[in-house]
């Protein structure tokens, strides 16, 4: 495992501020000098480190859906120890892939969507049954049709569709969310201390970083990065696609380590997503992925919501499938099956 470099300050991960750029660049490639650290292209051994969402809408205290756990402090914590390892193993990651959730106002999941008989909008964290919708309790805001180039009974038989499809499935209930990640905004950024470790590996490592949109559809939730929650609509037309892409060269590679937030929800989708997509091929490849469980924490909203039991049932059932838990601190060499 490499040093940490001087300039990581772990005090500085719960702020905001603009990275130096070309004063990283010209330490990163120092670094590399130093350390006698190769280039990606190099590697016999190609690891993909998958972020999920590290954004400060996400992960800074007082942002629009800070996941804070139970602790009150876990994506800072986690956050934290994310930098470390990503220094400690800039000459074992290959390629950094971060996801970016990234919404406007009108979409399926935000107040705006829905309306009640009255025109008032439901208040974030309200949960919206198929019961609810079918009764009239809350419908769509038609409103918004002629921007979604939908007609008011399109929309109204969209959204039934929806919350029909979520349960069938055994998925969360559509939860109305407070406006997050907001496109243009300060929340949608990467969290700045994390945007400056994946920038100086992408320099030491010359490794270009893959970031990854995700959530602009407004008719359907974008949990996971490798597909939506709902594909198709009513008729069955096409909603939104898998990213086949993605999904392809994630599994092309010889370890994928994944991190971020939140454990309950983006990040449990993802692997889920993941483990579905490793089983139609066949193949033992659910044993090359490493979940950084130290580096991840679910939804809490105290009073409201508490989804850790959730999580920690998901990560169970990941681990019972191949995948291995494992925390940053340890080196990666000594992580089970590793580079076997």
């Amino acid at each position: 495992m490499l040093p940490i470099p001087p300039f990581f300050d772990p005090a500085t991960v719960p702020t905001i501020w603009q990275v130096p750029y070309q004063q990283r660049a010209n330490e990163a490639r120092d670094w590399r000098r130093r350390h006698q650290i190769p280039s990606a292209a190099q590697d016999a051994l190609r690891v993909s480190l998958l972020l999920v969402d590290i954004q400060n809408t996400f992960c800074q205290p007082g942002f629009e859906l800070y996941v804070g756990g139970r602790s009150g402090t876990g994506a800072v914590d986690d956050n934290r120890r994310l930098c470390e390892f990503i220094y400690r193993n800039l000459n074992g990651i290959t390629e950094i892939c971060p996801t970016m959730d990234t919404h406007q106002a009108g979409q399926i999941f935000h107040s705006l969507f829905l309306v009640n008989e009255v025109g008032d909008h439901p208040e974030p964290y309200t949960t919206i049954s198929l019961q609810d919708l079918k009764k009239g309790v809350w419908r769509f805001n038609a409103a918004l049709a002629p921007g979604l180039n939908l007609t008011a009974e399109e929309g109204q038989r969209h959204i039934e569709h929806y919350a029909r499809e979520l349960q069938s499935r055994g998925k969360y209930e559509l939860t109305i969310w407070p406006y997050h990640a907001m496109l243009g905004g300060i929340g949608h950024a990467l969290v700045s201390a994390v945007e400056e470790a994946v920038f100086f590996h992408g320099i030491c490592r010359l490794s270009q970083p893959d970031f990854q949109v995700k959530g602009q559809n407004p008719l359907t939730e974008n949990y996971s990065v490798l597909r939506p929650e709902v594909t198709t609509g009513p008729a069955g037309e096409p909603v939104d696609a898998k990213n086949l892409k993605f999904i392809r060269k994630l599994l092309n590679f010889d370890a994928v380590i994944i991190a971020g937030q939140a454990k309950s929800h983006c990040v449990a989708w993802t692997i889920e997503d993941l483990l579905n997509e490793i089983r139609a091929t066949g193949q033992p490849l659910a044993e090359k992925v490493y979940l950084l469980e130290d580096c991840t924490t679910p939804v809490v909203i105290p009073d409201v919501m508490d989804y850790t039991e959730q999580a920690d049932q998901a990560f169970r059932k990941f681990a019972d499938a191949g995948m291995h838990l494992v925390q940053s601190t340890v080196p990666m060499h000594e992580w089970p099956a590793f580079g076997n």
